[in-house]
């Protein structure tokens, strides 16, 4: 059985869980978030505000879907309780990040600058210090849609290997290389 499919979900006070055919909803106090969900594969029962899914057989397509299931639903608690957040560094000698409401504008060493348009549902915030790269907080109640727009935004410009300019997430290793100058001898 699923390592992760198999640990129960405890729904806190506070948060609604419901199931409208396939369709499982969560609504707690940062957003409401819906997922689909395969129903021929597994199966969810709640008891005493704990989850629990099953999987109706051990087919591998309903193996896959039994542990993905779990996770995308506690990810949707944890979203809507307590949010997820990202940060991202702009590194490089004139790199500048502005936000404006739900405009983000970057710039990143190109002719023009970047205007990049965050979802509504993104809360976008940047901190500039003297000294010090400008960081970009992006924070959601939605898991995947805040992944999805902080890779929008390091696509811009990705981190190179040789001096490290670019915009990378808080914490983030980058593998750096040698300049040809360490090959000579």
């Amino acid at each position: 059985m699923s390592r992760i499919g198999k640990l129960p979900i405890t729904i806190p006070s506070g948060v609604e869980y419901s199931l409208n055919g396939n369709v499982v909803s969560i609504k707690g106090k940062k957003g409401t978030l819906i997922q689909d969900i395969d129903l021929s594969c597994v199966s969810l029962s709640l008891e005493d505000n704990v989850l629990t899914i099953t999987r109706a057989t051990d087919a591998p397509n309903h193996r896959s879907k039994h542990g993905l299931y779990r996770a995308l639903i506690q990810n949707m608690i944890i979203g809507v309780t307590e949010g997820f957040k990202k940060q991202m560094e702009v590194i490089g000698v004139g790199y500048r990040a502005n936000a404006n409401g739900q405009l983000l504008e970057l710039a990143l060493g190109f002719s023009h600058q970047i205007v990049f348009e965050i979802p509504k549902e993104v809360v976008c915030t940047t901190v500039t210090e003297k000294g010090k790269a400008p960081v970009v907080n992006l924070e959601s109640h939605d898991k995947q849609l805040l992944g999805a727009v902080a890779a929008k935004i390091r696509s811009f410009r990705k981190p190179e290997p040789y001096k490290g300019k670019g915009i990378k997430f808080v914490g983030e290793e980058i593998r750096r290389k040698a300049g040809k100058s360490a090959g000579k001898k």
